[in-house]
């Protein structure tokens, strides 16, 4: 099969850890007779510097064209040290995500059990968690009328929501949940704001379609209290933008480490898949990202496609590059030696193409090298 593939490497580490991600899809066209045409396009900070626009149109025309994209991250310390500037690298993003309008991203939380002693939570707490956390993504408070007042000194965001805007997405939540555990947990403040108000009569009402899957609220900050102590009572979170946004950060603390957590962001026509993880620019060029997350993308991007066993190739030599220790330094203990980014990109690529050596001894690898000797 021959697929289109729109790759915005983006900031930072972002074209880094990306390339590795192109080393993985590459062995996976390879391995199982695909063709993958990958189409480089422009986004954030790169973009301002070169056009003054962090999302040029030449980008949202290879976008819409591509059957997925792969992006890797935003941002610069220019910006992130000046929030006056009115042109800054994340409007390129919210930009794309209107534009094709992806309306849910998805994060899923898996615990490795080699990194459960990298996390900052008890093994007994954290074992067997198994989150996917679907947030709303084209609206609320991010996309709201913003206003400061002519004295700068008051200043407001407006939050606002439709039924239509709502249901999309629980419908995805709940059809997710049903080849899960088949639960659904939907996170809000309905204490007090209206528009969480509107989300759980709207995902109540849709909850009575789906008769085996049981439905639970819980206030946001109950639900980022009940992550850290107790994260194995969920399947699937499901909230608004915002709240959203936060939860999953709070969640990526369980797996060990934010360079192995992967996201979608759906929509009816297109989808984008990316590392959650910022751009780092202190580590821009070093060699020394973690390039896991943007792995996992990818095979994201394959189910998106309909590739499954291609998609469980890349989690399988994600699995043996943990269980290896081949792995970047965020993964490893202060004198314990870590392997490049470029290096666990080699690495996981040699696997997937080497699949029937899989039942073979791998310690035969020099200090992380990629080879399989």
């Amino acid at each position: 099969m021959k697929y289109t593939i729109a790759v915005i490497p983006g900031d930072g580490i972002g074209p880094e850890v990306t390339t590795q991600a192109k080393k993985a899809l590459d062995a996976i066209a390879e391995t199982y007779d695909h063709i993958f045409l990958y189409k480089e396009a422009q986004m954030g900070a790169c973009a301002i510097e070169k056009t003054g626009d962090p999302l040029p149109v030449e980008t949202i025309e290879i976008c819409k064209k591509a059957d997925a994209i792969l992006f890797g991250a935003i941002g610069e310390l220019k910006y992130d040290n000046d929030p006056s500037l009115k042109v800054r690298p994340e409007q390129g993003l919210l930009r794309l995500r209107n534009e094709l309008e992806l309306f849910c991203n998805i994060t899923p939380i898996k615990i490795y059990p080699k990194l459960i002693k990298n996390a900052p939570l008890k093994k007994e707490i954290i074992a067997e968690t198994d989150i996917a956390i679907y947030r709303e993504l084209s609206a609320g408070i991010y996309f709201g009328k913003k206003e400061v007042s002519k004295d700068k000194k008051s200043a407001f965001d407006v939050c606002s929501y439709t039924v239509e805007e709502i249901s999309r997405v629980t419908h995805l939540a709940f059809k997710a949940a049903q080849e899960r555990k088949k639960k659904v947990t939907l996170v809000d403040k309905a204490n007090v704001l209206e528009t969480s108000r509107l989300w759980r009569k709207t995902v109540a009402k849709i909850g009575k379609q789906y008769k085996d899957v049981a439905l639970d609220f819980m206030l946001v900050d109950n639900a980022a209290m009940q992550i850290v102590l107790h994260p194995k009572q969920f399947d699937v979170i499901l909230s608004e933008n915002l709240f959203g946004d936060i939860i999953s950060d709070v969640a990526c603390v369980i797996g060990g480490s934010i360079g192995i957590l992967a996201s979608s962001s759906i929509g009816e026509k297109n989808a984008l898949f990316e590392p959650i993880h910022g751009s780092f620019p202190k580590a821009k060029g070093k060699d020394i990202a973690n390039p896991l997350a943007s792995i996992l993308s990818a095979a994201m991007l394959l189910e998106y496609l309909g590739l499954h066993d291609e998609a469980d190739a890349i989690q399988r030599a994600v699995e043996k590059s943990l269980d290896l220790g081949i792995t970047t330094q965020d993964l490893k203990g202060k004198n314990q030696y870590a392997a490049s980014t470029a290096k666990v990109g080699d690495f996981i690529a040699d696997y997937i193409a080497n699949q029937e050596d899989s039942n073979l001894n791998f310690t035969n690898i020099h200090m992380g090298q990629s080879t399989i000797i």
